[in-house]
């Protein structure tokens, strides 16, 4: 596929997704070693959008440097469009994950959020944005305004990936969760970011909670309890999907494309129950294989399709 110039003024053809936000490489520290992955939330949603054979372009600023490069690749390998103003640092952050004996990780990061894309000239399908992105100055304020842009003009995703570490006190975070959440049509968050954001609230009232700021569907993944998918006449528990664990890195941002899929796939359908019952399984396959693997390693759209196809038996996504 060809790639653009990142540094070209030019922008591509029209793309059926865009996605906006963070970059990083993932330093993953075991007892076995040290691995690097590309990652960052957007940049893992990008990526699996890319893997399913979706049209994407990805607004992210990175360095001109090795790590940059490393990225740089990665996306183009799953034929992702790296979009112009995007090298726009002097270094590509990085995350440092440590895993525990189960899987799980913990991150440090080192990252300079500074944000000055170049405004795209036309509307994708579906504008996706989240995590660290939204929430970090200075760049979360381009961010918000790219929101403000697509707001009127396409569907609009969102998913908060809420990192503590990086986000200054709970309320300044929960308030601008809440306002940019106005501003969307599907709102994606884990377990752990609904107890964050809203301590002691049930997952049911949190969705409610969603719903009334404005966004149409609310989708919230447990574990291992599966995911839960809310609009303002529907909620649907979807089973997640059975599977060994390499690690979880990457797991949700693998749900959040394979749902980002199943909106562009609707016809017509909105959010019925059963286009809601149809997104929610393929979410959480796409979920199941990639924890399967090391590293924000999402499934192409083959490899999802044969796990659907398989039938396999409702794992947990974070």
């Amino acid at each position: 596929m060809n790639v653009p110039d990142p540094h070209s003024s030019q922008l591509p053809s029209i793309l059926d997704v865009i996605v906006a936000g963070e970059s990083l490489i993932d330093i993953v520290t075991t007892p076995a070693g040290t691995a690097k992955h590309p990652g960052g939330s957007p940049a893992n949603v990008a990526y699996g959008l890319g893997r399913l054979g979706v049209s994407t372009g990805f607004l992210t600023a990175i360095g001109d440097d090795r790590h940059g490069r490393l990225m740089r690749d990665h996306l183009s390998a799953a034929g992702v469009q790296l979009l112009p103003g995007s090298i726009s640092q002097g270094r590509t952050a990085t995350a440092t994950a440590t895993l525990a004996k189960d899987g799980s990780a913990r991150y440090e990061f080192d990252i300079n959020w500074d944000f000055t894309p170049m405004t795209p000239n036309h509307f994708p399908k579906i504008f996706h944005t989240g995590s660290i992105a939204t929430f970090l100055a200075p760049g979360a304020a381009e961010v918000r305004s790219l929101i403000l842009e697509c707001h009127h003009s396409c569907l609009v995703t969102y998913d908060p990936n809420i990192r503590p570490a990086l986000l200054g006190s709970h309320h300044e975070a929960k308030t601008t969760f809440e306002e940019i959440v106005p501003l969307t049509d599907v709102v994606k968050l884990s377990d752990d970011d609904a107890q964050w954001l809203y301590p002691g609230t049930p997952l049911e009232d949190t969705a409610a909670r969603i719903l009334a700021l404005g966004a149409e569907l609310a989708v919230i993944t447990a574990g291992s309890s599966g995911s839960l998918l809310t609009t303002a006449g529907t909620q649907l528990s979807i089973p997640a999907v059975a599977s060994h664990v390499a690690d979880t890195i990457g797991a949700g941002d693998s749900y959040m494309s394979a749902l980002i899929l199943g909106l562009l796939s609707r016809t017509g359908e909105g959010f019925a129950p059963a286009v809601l019952e149809r997104i929610g399984h393929t979410a959480s396959m796409a979920a199941a294989l990639t924890v399967r693997r090391r590293g924000a390693n999402p499934p192409s759209m083959d490899e999802l399709q044969t796990g659907l196809n398989g039938q396999e038996q409702p794992i947990g996504v974070r």
